[in-house]
């Protein structure tokens, strides 16, 4: 069972069965293989090499379960705990063989969560303290592993934009080139009763369009701080207003400050910097 950080189970088999099929190959280690006595037992420790969020811990648990269910995995930290250069995160113990063949795959994906959940920290702190702003994901998010990342944002103290196109009703620029704004919302309603209905907005015109249309929520495009804050008001409270388009981390407090209620930010899963993490044997 997977916990509030985790990604759903079978997320977290088909991603690691592919890792692990691509860096094994056809023959699997050939160095280990022929170094590595085959009743040779080893522990190692995970370890951070820098400060950050740690996430993905599920995930470097199913690549060892995958190799060889003998190995055995103890964790010292949970998915979401800040941890420090130079701690020890947890231990892998079993087959020698079996823990060097899955090193590089668990720490690729304990490397790059955890730099996603750092990240995501960044700018909830950057915002915190500022009324009930959250910070928000994309769907900008590396092909097949979406659950993974989105799991990592949570971790790192972020919430989920919608999980894929069947989540929500997110009408964009190109769509508006077909219709207006409030016969997409009138469109969408009739198709899909119940869903979430929120309109992507250019022009402050645009967010008085989609408030008198009935939309769930507005995202303001590439707008000021300044611009913002009249959006907020015009929102007047009938809808929450997100921000979205070229979100900086220095940028974020200014947001929050001119009444924001969501910032979507893209880089948190299509730029953040890997979080050195290693594995040393004992």
């Amino acid at each position: 069972m997977t916990g509030d950080f985790d990604p759903p189970v079978t997320a977290i088999r088909e991603a690691v069965g592919r890792a692990l099929a691509e860096d094994l190959g056809v023959l699997g280690d050939l160095t280990s293989t022929a170094l590595i006595p085959a009743d040779a037992v080893g522990t190692g420790h995970f370890v951070a090499r820098s400060s950050g969020v740690l996430a993905g811990t599920a995930v470097a648990t199913e690549v060892f379960a995958q190799l060889d269910p003998a190995v055995t995995i103890t964790w010292a930290v949970a998915d979401s705990d800040g941890i420090s250069a130079g701690q020890r995160l947890g231990i892998v113990h079993g087959s020698l063989r079996s823990v060097l063949a899955g090193e590089r795959s668990a720490l690729n994906f304990l490397g790059h969560l955890s730099g996603i959940a750092t990240l995501t920290r960044a700018h909830v702190d950057a915002c915190g303290g500022r009324g009930s702003c959250r910070i928000r994901d994309t769907r900008k998010t590396t092909p097949g592993l979406r659950a993974l990342e989105k799991a990592a944002v949570r971790a790192g103290g972020g919430a989920n934009h919608r999980g894929n196109l069947s989540d929500a009703v997110l009408v964009k620029d190109n769509h508006l080139r077909h219709c207006g704004i409030g016969e997409a919302v009138s469109r969408a309603r009739r198709r899909w009763p119940g869903a979430v209905v929120e309109v992507e907005c250019d022009t402050l015109d645009q967010v008085s369009e989609a408030k008198a249309a009935g939309a769930d929520l507005v995202l303001v495009d590439n707008m000021s701080p300044d611009e913002v804050a009249r959006a907020v008001s015009i929102a007047g409270g009938a809808l929450p207003i997100e921000v979205s388009g070229g979100v900086t981390l220095e940028g974020v407090a200014a947001y929050a400050a001119a009444g924001a209620d969501l910032i979507s930010v893209g880089a948190l899963t299509h730029s953040a910097p890997v979080l050195d993490i290693a594995l040393d044997l004992e």
